[in-house]
This record gives C-alpha cells, structure tokens and sequence, in this order.
C-alpha cells in the first residue's frame, strides 16, 4: 500500500504473511459477522481505534486485541484501506528533536480569488517541504500555513525567500507556537454509531 497522508503517529509492523484466500474474501458470519457493505460495525471501529493508538501492531496483536481471528482481522483492514479510511501509516516525530524549534501558523491572503491564481499559489505551497499543513479557511485570508523552522532567524529567511515569493498574494499574517497543548492527530470515532451487517 502506498501511503497518502498520514492516519497514525506510528510505525507499522511488517504483517505476517496473509491467511490463506484471497484478500477480498469476507469474513464468515460466525466470526466477525457479515462481508463489508460500506458501513462500519464494531469490528472495524475498534480496528480504527487501535490502529490509531499503535500503528506498529501487527495483525496477530491487532486481532487479539480487538477479539478476532486474524484472518477476518486482515481482510476488514485491508478493506478499510482499499475503501480510503485508513489511508497510511507514518513514524510521528518530535520536531523540537530534530532541531525544528519554531512551529509558525500563517494566514495568506490571495490577491485575486481566481481559478488559476489559486491554483498557482497551490502549486508553489506543495513545493515548499517547511508547510507541514495547508487549509483553505473560511473568513479573513484564503489559506493557513503551518510551518516549521529551526529558529526565528531561520524561519524570517525562508520567509523572504519562499513565502514573501509566492505567487498571487496580498498579505500574509504570521504567529507563533508558544507551546503544544495538544497534538497527534488521532480522530475521535465516539460520534460513530456502528452498524450491523
């Protein structure tokens, strides 16, 4: 599988070779109810909710967790990648550990909200490595940034070398992290009623 964008703060561990069948092949009823239907029952949202919390089990562990097998434990995983719930899996870093000191959100302003302007300005911010996250944002300005930089005086240089560089911008607002409350992107699944199959 080819990750997208991360979906756990973790390293996956390689699984062992798949059960015997083929991969689409579904669970039986008796033990883990019916085949995937497009809705999540209380299998894959325990799936999901382990995954997220340690994306390094494997699919023996994952299984013994949640109380499967582990033959209908890989295929519901594989299913809910191939039906995009789970769309990769990634190592979380500390950035103040690899010397990424300074985390700055900036609000840019685009100059003329037009297809190709937008688009232009688009482009240049997926080449910049330094925005770890990019949102349209409803209200004043067209996108948040979010980047990192080592210091203050590394980031004032990025900033007039790439960011005061982009295309189709009007004005540009930055502030800083003084410190991280809370962090690590693990999606609340309670709003979720299961569904039976």
């Amino acid at each position: 599988m080819t990750p997208k964008r991360p979906a756990s703060g973790k390293t996956r561990k390689p699984d062992p070779a798949p059960p015997p069948g083929p991969a689409s092949e579904p669970p039986t009823e008796s033990e883990a109810g019916e085949a995937p239907s497009g809705r999540l029952d209380r299998w894959d949202l325990a799936i999901l909710q382990a995954l997220q919390a340690d994306a390094r089990l494997s699919n023996a562990e994952l299984a013994q967790r949640i109380g499967l097998s582990a033959a209908p434990t890989w295929r519901r995983v594989r299913w809910l990648e191939q039906q995009g719930y789970i769309t990769g899996y990634r190592a979380e870093i500390d950035r103040r550990k690899i010397g990424l000191g300074v985390l700055a959100f900036v609000r840019v302003d685009a100059e003329r909200n037009n297809a190709e302007g937008t688009a232009a300005l688009e482009a240049r911010i997926r080449e910049l490595p330094e925005v770890v996250a990019c949102h349209y944002i409803s209200g004043a300005g067209t996108f948040e940034l979010q980047v990192v930089a080592t210091d203050l005086d590394a980031f004032a240089r990025w900033s007039l070398q790439s960011l005061f560089t982009l295309p189709n911008v009007k004005d540009l607002h930055t502030s800083f992290s003084l410190g991280e409350v809370k962090a690590g992107a693990v999606l609340p699944l309670t709003h979720i009623k299961p569904q039976a199959r």
